[in-house]
C-alpha cells in the first residue's frame, strides 16, 4: 500500500523542524519587576533562553513589562521595527503602544505574575515557531503544546471540509499532522532524527488512513452534509493525535510541562 504522503516530503519536513532557530526569550521594561518576571519564566530554562534588557533584536518574542504611566516606547518601537513579536505585560489599564490589545496580559494590583496566561499570549502570538522556544523555556511548554494542536486541528478541519476530490485531502492533512507531532516532540526537546522518529511517523500514517475510513463510513450516513462531517472527523482526529502525543511526552521527557 503505498503512504499518503512522499518521503521526500517526510524529509523535507524534517530538515524544516531541524533548522529552526534558537531565539531568546527577552524579558525587558520596567527594570525591576522586569527582572522578576525574568527569574519566574527561566525557571527550568537552558542557558541563555531567557535575558533580560530592552534590546529585542533577535529575539523570538520580546515580554515587556509595564508599570507606570511611561511604557517606554524606544524599546517597544525598536521591537516592532525589527518585527520581533511583543506580548506585554502591564500594571495599568491604559493602552500600550506598538502592541495590540490582545498581546496585553493586565495584572491587578497586588497580584503576582499570571505565568499561564503570559505563557497563552506568547504560544499563541508565535503558533508553530513556539516549539523551538519551549524546547528550552519549559514554563512555555504545556501553552505551546495546547496551541500547537488547536492550530493544527483547525487547520485540517478546513482542508477536509474545502477539498471535495474523493482522497485527494489525505496528502495535505499527513502532512500537517506529522507536522503537528514533530513540533510537540520538538517542544520537548527531542530532536528530528528520522531513525528515531521513525515509529511516531509511520503510527501517524496509520491515524492518517484510519481517519480516512472514519470519514467514508460517515459519508455513507450522512452524505447531504459531507463537507461538515470530513471538516469534523479531521479536527477530531487530529486534535486527539496531539493530545495522546502530549500524554506521552509527558511520562517520557522529564520536566514536562514545567
Amino acid at each position: 500500500m503505498a503512504l499518503p504522503v512522499s518521503l521526500r516530503a517526510v524529509r523535507g519536513l524534517l530538515k524544516e523542524v531541524r533548522a529552526s532557530d534558537e531565539k531568546p526569550l527577552v524579558v525587558g521594561g520596567a527594570r525591576e519587576l522586569a527582572a522578576v518576571l525574568r527569574k519566574e519564566l527561566a525557571r527550568g530554562a537552558a542557558p541563555g533562553a531567557v535575558r533580560s534588557g530592552d534590546d529585542p533584536q533577535g529575539a523570538a518574542v520580546y515580554v515587556h513589562v509595564v508599570a507606570g504611566t511611561d511604557p517606554d516606547e524606544p524599546a517597544l518601537k525598536r521591537a516592532r521595527r525589527g518585527r520581533v513579536p511583543i506580548v506585554a505585560v502591564s500594571m495599568t489599564d491604559d493602552d500600550v503602544p506598538y502592541v495590540l490589545a490582545t498581546d496585553v496580559v493586565r495584572v491587578g494590583a497586588g497580584e503576582g505574575f499570571p505565568l499561564d496566561a503570559i505563557a497563552r499570549v506568547i504560544a499563541r502570538r508565535l503558533g508553530e515557531e513556539g516549539a523551538p522556544l519551549a524546547a528550552r523555556v519549559p514554563v512555555l511548554r504545556g501553552a505551546v503544546c495546547e496551541r500547537l494542536v488547536a492550530l493544527f486541528a483547525r487547520r485540517n478541519a478546513v482542508v477536509a471540509a474545502a477539498v471535495f476530490v474523493p482522497g485527494a485531502d489525505l496528502p495535505v492533512l499527513t502532512l500537517n499532522e506529522l507536522r503537528l507531532l514533530l513540533r510537540i516532540e520538538q517542544a520537548y526537546g527531542l530532536e528530528p532524527d528520522p531513525r528515531q522518529r521513525a515509529p511516531e511517523l509511520l503510527a501517524t500514517f496509520g491515524v492518517g488512513l484510519g481517519l480516512r475510513a472514519v470519514a467514508r463510513e460517515l459519508l455513507d450516513l450522512v452524505p447531504v452534509a459531507g463537507w461538515a462531517v470530513k471538516g469534523a472527523v479531521a479536527y477530531a482526529g487530529t486534535r486527539a493525535l496531539g493530545e495522546a502525543a502530549i500524554r506521552r511526552l509527558e511520562g517520557r521527557v522529564p520536566g514536562g510541562h514545567g
